[in-house]
């Protein structure tokens, strides 16, 4: 009988088995990081495609567009007359500041903004400001 068999022992194998194992649990570790700032990131677009929603309802409704933040509930809405159009909760990790705007404004049915200034979003790993500039209802958000 040939004894030159081909393969690998069974402590070959549990020593390959547990190096990969722990490769896959260091790298499991190390998505957290990166799954937060994806969440951090995907707040602001939606925050910002929903600011962008509420001033082409109010152009294209010729009404007011109300937002308003509810700091206690982490929750932003926009309101147009007494029907909330928009409502979204967001991530109680998530804290919106007032800065020189206040967390009310709203949307004028040109367009444009009736107050103007910053406010701040602060996460837990990166901090964002909103800046609503005077006239024709732009805004820009930037991190800091």
């Amino acid at each position: 009988m040939p004894h030159n068999q081909k393969g690998f022992t069974l402590i070959e194998s549990l020593i390959v088995l547990s190096i990969f194992m722990l490769i896959s649990s260091i790298t499991a570790f190390s998505f957290k990081p990166q799954f937060t700032s994806a969440n951090d990131k995907a707040f602001i677009s939606q925050f910002k495609a929903d600011l962008y929603y509420g001033q082409q309802y109010a152009i294209s409704h010729q009404m007011d567009v109300k937002v308003i933040f509810y700091e206690n509930d982490h929750l932003y809405a926009l309101v147009a007359g007494t029907a909330r159009i928009l409502e979204r909760d967001y991530s109680p990790k998530i804290t919106v500041i007032q800065g020189t705007i206040p967390l009310y404004f709203k949307f004028t049915p040109n367009g444009n903004v009736d107050r103007f200034g910053t406010m701040f979003i602060t996460t837990p790993i990166k901090s964002y400001r909103l800046t609503v500039l005077i006239g024709k209802g732009r805004f820009y958000v930037i991190e800091e």
